[in-house]
């Protein structure tokens, strides 16, 4: 069985159950993305500067122990709207941490929709992503 680890913003955590069980029913084993159980966690611990630098690194960690447990990651990339902004088939710093921590390992990158525009854009490109449009996995 494959394992693929599910990667993204904790905006997109909503769209994880629906994903997952379409994954299983491919007969991949589905790792979750950190704290998605309780997604905004860290907006608890910014208020503390080092409990936030110590969540950080944490989640850092475990994040780089879920892509070498996988073999690919799926990056669930949607339109994240926070404070009247849209900002489409969000990425954020986190979730392009563990693309890269993936691509180190040489595994298979998928992107649920098209590589947003943006400062990040030429390094996600160069890593050469699957990008699925919203289709499922084969």
């Amino acid at each position: 069985m494959k394992k693929i680890f599910i990667a993204c913003s904790k905006w997109c955590y909503q769209y994880i159950p629906d994903i997952k069980k379409s994954l299983e029913l491919m007969d991949y084993e589905v790792i979750l993305p950190n704290y998605y159980e309780n997604p905004f966690i860290e907006e608890e611990l910014k208020e503390n500067k080092k409990a936030h630098e110590d969540f950080c690194r944490e989640s850092f960690e475990i994040s780089r122990r879920k892509s070498e447990e996988s073999d690919a990651i799926l990056v669930l990339n949607f339109d994240k709207i926070k404070d009247g902004a849209i900002y489409p088939n969000y990425i954020g710093g986190a979730t392009f941490l563990e693309i890269y921590d993936s691509y180190l390992l040489g595994h298979d990158i998928f992107l649920y929709n098209e590589i947003p525009e943006g400062i990040l854009k030429d390094e996600i490109e160069g890593m050469s992503p699957i990008v699925l449009n919203g289709n499922t996995l084969n």
